[in-house]
């Protein structure tokens, strides 16, 4: 019996014993690895790094990131400040807010800052890419896009943008059961790029340019976003019906709506963009639901942001959500109120940076003016010719990655007010079964 208890202190003290030693190499293995990046400052600066944590050797903050999703930078903004470091998915990176700090960023393309995205981007975009290129040839590839978005090819786009929006909400109409909005907006995104970004005309040489560097770029980013900002743009006229009658009060105005139905001939791209708080509608679900969280660089040169130094060669990540979550421009930030934007309160007029969608300087997103415009046209066409309600008993929580977008994809019955809502035209047909094969594909 004695030795028995003897065995049993001993397994125990054992164990004790291992437990302390496990959590002291936890512990100064963790030191380690916060004086390792600590080590990295510029010592000809006499300014501090960035406060924050390194989290665990390897891997980082980045569990505590996918726990805690957008709370993880809210909770480290508030430790820390609108500039911090951490570790996150393999990488160290400073993290970056405030519509000055980030302004800094942006226009510091080439002196401070040179474009820097994830691995799995740069690859999946390529080599070639705009978005991977730099300098002379970032310039020139820009230039020959910028025709894809000039006013006379939005003036021709607008015609099959709206035929693609009629066709879909048939579509969703014809369905007995509810859809699932966020799904259903990723194919309406697809048809659009599909039928706008590959129907465009332009000079044989320019063609060969645009396909070298990949129209699949442009795709890809009118797919997930585009997404991301429609759905995001149905939930908030459910969740304000007032929004969505006030916009069918403008058209009616305007002479766009009459007795339930949109006047043949009265949308032009003139017509559209003059709408006031139709434009006031979607900057509001722009900058409550941005898309895109922000961007990638890498330091250049050292330099500061709020009283501490971004060493050379780090990553650095300018966050256009939190930049629009922390404004000081906007009243009751947290609101949907579209109002903000009204020539009477103009709230975004008091920086420029204050509100960045889109981003800014030399990269900000060259098809803005495409994506604001089919955002347009689709809340024209829900308010015009749509009755839709949610199919859940709440609304669903939104995550943030990789876009904004419900966690359930948002339920929602439409009723359509065309009698002959039932038909699906042939080359929607094809259109979808091209998305499926390509989706097959990847």
């Amino acid at each position: 019996m004695l030795f028995d208890n003897f065995d049993l202190v001993s397994a125990l003290a054992t164990l004790a014993a291992c437990v302390v030693s496990m959590v002291l190499l936890l512990v100064v293995s963790q030191q380690l690895w916060q004086l390792r990046w600590t080590s990295t400052r510029d010592k000809n600066c006499k300014l501090p790094m960035p406060k924050g944590s390194m989290g665990f050797p390897i891997i980082g903050e980045t569990c505590h990131w996918l726990v805690q999703g957008s709370a993880f930078h809210a909770s480290r903004r508030q430790k820390y400040g609108n500039v911090f470091k951490t570790h996150l998915l393999g990488r160290p990176l400073i993290r970056v807010t405030g519509a000055e700090n980030v302004r800094k960023v942006l226009m510091g393309e080439h002196t401070l800052v040179s474009v820097d995205w994830p691995q799995s981007t740069s690859t999946l975009l390529g080599p070639n890419s705009l978005a991977n290129s730099i300098g002379d040839i970032h310039r020139k590839r820009r230039k020959v896009f910028s025709k894809v978005f000039s006013h006379e090819a939005l003036q021709s786009y607008l015609p099959k943008i709206q035929q693609v929006i009629q066709e879909s909400l048939r579509l969703w109409s014809s369905n007995p059961e509810p859809i699932n909005v966020y799904r259903e907006s990723q194919r309406l995104s697809f048809h659009m790029a599909v039928r706008v970004l590959l129907g465009f005309r332009v000079a044989d040489e320019e063609m060969r340019h645009l396909f070298n560097e990949a129209t699949i770029e442009l795709i890809f980013a009118a797919f997930a976003t585009t997404a991301s900002a429609s759905t995001s743009l149905i939930m908030q006229l459910l969740r304000h019906p007032a929004v969505l009658e006030k916009l069918r009060e403008e058209l009616r105005t305007r002479g766009i709506l009459h007795n339930g139905c949109l006047c043949e001939g009265e949308l032009g791209l003139d017509t559209i963009v003059s709408l006031k708080y139709l434009d006031c509608v979607i900057k509001e679900v722009l900058r409550l639901f941005t898309p895109v969280s922000g961007g990638y660089r890498t330091a250049l040169q050292t330099f500061e942001l709020d009283g501490v130094q971004i060493p050379k060669g780090w990553s650095v990540m300018y966050s256009i959500r939190d930049t629009h979550d922390t404004s000081s421009v906007f009243k009751d930030v947290d609101a949907f109120d579209p109002d903000r934007f009204s020539q009477e309160r103009s709230e975004d007029k008091e920086g420029r940076f204050h509100y960045l969608p889109f981003g800014g300087g030399i990269r900000s997103c060259l098809g803005k003016q495409l994506a604001t415009l089919f955002l347009r046209i689709l809340a024209i066409e829900l308010a015009s010719t749509s009755r839709f309600e949610l199919a859940t008993r709440n609304f669903p929580r939104v995550v943030t990655v990789p876009v904004v977008h419900p966690v359930d994809g948002l339920k929602v019955k439409f009723y359509g007010l065309d009698s002959n809502q039932n038909e699906i035209p042939s080359d929607l047909l094809a259109d979808i079964k091209t998305e499926e094969l390509l989706g097959a594909a990847v």
